[in-house]
């Protein structure tokens, strides 16, 4: 490997869009992607969240621009992406974060609401995304993106059975499109974060006492993670520091998926 691939920041100069940009691992991924030197352009539902962020990213010297989109709707998605190519001339890399965690309820129990509204975002909205990011870099001949799976997606857990099933298919997604890709200089990866801080798990642990204990203890580490931690796993998959690398779920889940 060239060794100025070693050295420097790890997305400098690089043009980033992340979704689920508001909160949680979505808005630390703002963070660390803009601390490694990308400009972002960070996409969610909440505008206000997104505009505040913003602001605070632009205060620190950073190059970062928003856009308050559902990337579940297809032109919405769409807009996004154009919104990147448009302002900046070109769209180098993409986290595909957003999503949400819904009940945990027994699979008979379980309504065909929250079933929907879990693959429209989960899934639907990976497949918009990838279909548009994967159009703005082919004429580049290069590009990278991360899909946010969870360990969820490589294993089960009790009462959430579409959410699992909505991983499992992220997962899916990730390897078929990293192999189609590939000859184009497109890599496509994943994360597979464990228990990690956010507003969904915070929401579950709140709804289920004793939930986090459970998680952290069948997590070698003992421990939650912080979002940070899952971004920054992110920002080295997009980096030109793993070339050779597409079609990879990476587990960030302190050894869970070990066990």
């Amino acid at each position: 490997m060239n060794s100025d691939l070693l050295s420097g920041k790890l997305l400098s100069g690089k043009v980033v869009l992340v979704t689920g940009a508001s909160s949680g691992i979505g808005a630390a991924a703002a963070r660390v992607f803009s601390d490694e030197g990308a400009t972002v352009v960070l996409v969610a539902r909440r505008e206000e969240r997104l505009a505040e962020l913003t602001g605070a990213l632009r205060a620190g010297g950073a190059e970062a621009a928003y856009v308050a989109a559902d990337v579940s709707v297809a032109e919405d998605a769409a807009r996004a992406v154009d919104f990147a190519v448009t302002t900046y001339g070109r769209l180098d890399a993409a986290f595909n974060n957003a999503g949400i965690g819904g009940d945990r309820t027994p699979l008979h129990l379980m309504s065909d609401d929250v079933y929907d509204a879990i693959m429209d975002t989960n899934v639907r909205g990976v497949w918009n995304c990838l279909r548009h990011e994967i159009a703005a870099m082919l004429p580049q001949g290069a590009g990278a993106i991360v899909n946010n799976s969870s360990v969820a997606g490589l294993i089960a857990i009790p009462a959430a059975a579409p959410y699992i099933a909505s991983k499992h298919a992220v997962v899916g997604l990730t390897r078929a499109a990293a192999d189609e890709y590939a000859r184009q200089g497109i890599r496509v990866n994943a994360v597979a974060p464990g228990t990690t801080r956010s507003e969904i798990t915070t929401d579950w642990f709140a709804r289920n006492p004793g939930l986090e204990e459970l998680a952290n203890s069948a997590t070698p580490q003992g421990r939650t993670a912080a979002p940070e931690e899952i971004a920054a796993a992110a920002a080295w998959l997009l980096s030109d520091r793993c070339p050779f690398l597409t079609g990879t779920v990476l587990p960030v889940d302190g050894g869970l998926v070990n066990r």
